[in-house]
């Protein structure tokens, strides 16, 4: 009987369309340092193809350990024959090399006879996969364990955020029972990530050279060196950042490098959370527990009504950007508004200056709340005259329809909208000329907006809004760890993400 060895955290999905591919992507994977990987048998054209490959590459790189799976297209995978035909490519691997193999639940309850055969050559692990939603699990659970295996791998479909927590929570509530859980797409995110602290055996990555053979999975080099998969204990304290859209934001990279710099035991996870479904976020940070959170577009207003204390800035602006745990309370506060004024006080005595601001929404409402509270004369302008209105009202600034802002000159501008954001980074408030001598634009993904770029080229000051962002995120850390934050660190984290997008 051969020796099982444990897996790896991390194993690499390889699903490739013809074998020479699948060997030299696999090849690729080796020399780049991974030891686990699954050949996903099923996506070949001709599946048995890959016995050949299997052998080929372990005869090359005898320390990896393969896993073969072959899906039938009946559970999502591409293999068109039988239940039979299945297991007989299968056991084709185990004899090829490969030292594990996943098989479905509706192959096991089809054929669990047949299962004795790979018993003491492979590991066998058992799967179920549900690409529609996250169901009730305890009968999971109990469905795959009727049948002997040495690893039960559970993936569902993340519908919202609350799926998350009960995915996570299954490993722990079967301490004995070896699983590997996931929730995959997007929204899924997380449990990559977080599954083998909570238990779970290892989690799955796409490949450096091409795409993953699942929804949301990420590279193994994203995991090891961005979230540090294989550092953060069980005890370590969970952060992240709730959005929607959330794939622009680079938050992850600069707290995460921040965490690694002051060698603090926590992660910093992308949340996707739509605006119904900000109140299920709540249950998911109460069940991982989530620590802290970053708040953006478009929470930063409505998340106040899930908080039990709201500082008084925060409150006079109306929108929170900034959220931590403390003596089981959820406190907030919006270090948005200090992080307008030190980037522009590099440029203008914000007491002595005027200053035109773009937006209607949180952004604005925080930067307006700062500027008059240092003493500025404030003007604000926007898409929408009504709420432009309403906003200087509130706030004690003069409201002024976009020709009117024009026809003027202002000593800065603060442009707090959307507008030129990743994915549509041509859009830009002003088509002319621009009426302020400093230009501070919040969107900093591009690193160089249409807005700045324009200011540049009519000879303005301008301030990037990379700039603010780091500004804004070293608060955040040292609010929720206590300690100063490592600003150059995080500053180069923040500039290497965006020349990445």
């Amino acid at each position: 009987m051969p020796h099982h060895r444990p897996f790896p955290r991390i194993c690499i999905a390889l699903g490739l369309p013809d074998a020479a591919r699948l060997l030299e992507h696999a090849r690729q994977e080796a020399e780049s340092g991974e030891t686990f990987l699954e050949f996903r048998l099923d996506h070949l054209d001709q599946p048995v193809n890959g016995i050949k490959v299997i052998r080929e590459f372990l005869k090359a790189h005898s320390g990896c350990i393969v896993l073969a799976t072959c899906r039938r297209h009946q559970n999502h995978g591409k293999f068109n024959g039988s239940v039979e035909e299945q297991l007989r490519i299968l056991e084709l691997a185990v004899g090829a090399g490969a030292q594990a193999i996943d098989i479905e639940i509706e192959t096991a309850e089809a054929a669990s006879e047949k299962l004795s055969a790979f018993r003491g050559r492979a590991q066998i692990i058992i799967s179920y996969h549900n690409f529609e939603t996250t169901p009730q699990l305890d009968s999971v659970v109990k469905r795959m364990t009727r049948f002997p295996a040495d690893a039960y791998k559970i993936v569902t479909t993340a519908r919202k955020p609350s799926d998350n927590g009960r995915v996570l929570a299954l490993a722990r509530a079967y301490p004995r029972t070896p699983l590997v859980v996931l929730a995959i797409g997007e929204l899924g995110f997380p449990t990559r990530v977080l599954s083998p602290a909570f238990g779970g055996m290892y989690t799955y990555a796409a490949p450096l050279a091409t795409q993953g053979t699942a929804s949301g999975q990420v590279s193994a080099h994203l995991l090891r060196h961005l979230y540090r998969i294989e550092k953060f204990s069980k005890m370590a304290k969970v952060y992240g950042v709730i959005a929607d859209p959330i794939r622009h934001s680079i938050s992850p990279a600069v707290h995460n490098r921040g965490f690694q710099a002051r060698r603090i035991d926590a992660v910093y996870l992308p949340f996707l959370v739509s605006p119904l479904q900000l109140r299920d976020f709540f249950t998911l940070a109460e069940k991982v527990p989530i620590t802290g959170f970053s708040v953006t577009i478009p929470h930063k207003q409505r998340v106040i009504r899930y908080l039990d204390a709201v500082d008084p800035l925060a409150r006079r602006i109306g929108a929170v950007n900034t959220v931590w745990r403390k003596a089981g309370k959820w406190r907030g506060t919006n270090t948005d508004a200090e992080a307008v004024l030190v980037p522009l006080s590099r440029h203008v005595r914000p007491s002595k200056a005027s200053v035109l601001i773009v937006g209607n929404g949180g952004a604005a409402r925080g930067a307006a709340c700062a500027l008059i509270g240092a003493g500025a004369k404030v003007a604000i302008t926007g898409r929408n005259p009504d709420r432009v209105r309403a906003l200087a009202r509130l706030c004690g600034a003069e409201p002024l329809l976009r020709e009117q802002a024009e026809e003027r000159q202002f000593d800065a501008l603060v442009h707090a909208t959307p507008l030129g954001m990743y994915p549509h980074p041509n859009e830009c408030f002003f088509n002319g000329k621009i009426p302020a001598g400093i230009v501070f634009d919040m969107v900093y993904n591009p690193l160089e907006t249409c807005l700045i770029r324009r200011a540049r080229e009519q000879n303005k000051a301008v301030v990037p809004g990379i700039e603010m962002f780091v500004e804004q995120a070293v608060r955040q850390f040292e609010i929720w760890t206590g300690e100063a934050a490592p600003r150059a660190v995080m500053e180069k984290a923040a500039m290497e993400a965006l020349e990445q997008k």
